[in-house]
């Protein structure tokens, strides 16, 4: 099954891609690989953007959903720059950082919700290289931010 249909099959909408917070690109495509800029979780029903570490604001359960909004943002960036996730040849990297308190150990398990969501609409080609680390902040406080490079055809 492609990409665009497993997509479909899950009922996951992407929408529209998130603008840059500043003078950057969402993604910058070199050769066969496409950069995707860091991106932080969506904004809530209420148009409220997550804010808040986690291990104090945000438990690991509520980081996970986080995590995986920010996955939905990453693949609409790629949608958007190469007209269909079934260019996708592969998941390279993901770079994963978490807002957290000091004594918070979980981060693998918040960027999980990024990592599921890719190999459930990519199958073998989301498996990725990975690294999950805490920030002692991350821009407008918000909890997630993830990264990733991408093999494309």
């Amino acid at each position: 099954m492609s990409a665009e249909q497993k997509l479909k099959q899950l009922g996951l909408d992407l929408g529209a891609v998130s603008a840059p917070a500043a003078n950057y690109v969402n993604a910058a495509r070199t050769g066969n690989l496409l950069f995707l800029a860091g991106k932080g979780p969506r904004p809530d029903a209420s148009g409220k953007r997550p804010s808040g570490k986690v291990g104090r604001e945000y438990t690991v359960e509520q980081a996970y959903q986080h995590a995986r909004t920010v996955g939905l943002d990453l693949l609409a960036v790629m949608r958007a720059e190469l007209g269909s996730l079934d260019k996708v040849r592969r998941v390279v990297k993901v770079l994963g950082m978490v807002n957290a308190v000091p004594e918070f150990t979980d981060h693998p398990k918040v960027i999980n919700g990024c990592s599921d969501l890719f190999v459930e609409v990519l199958g073998e080609a989301g498996k990725h290289a990975r690294s999950a680390v805490g920030m002692g902040s991350l821009p407008m406080g918000i909890p997630v931010e993830i990264e990733c490079i991408v093999e494309v055809v």
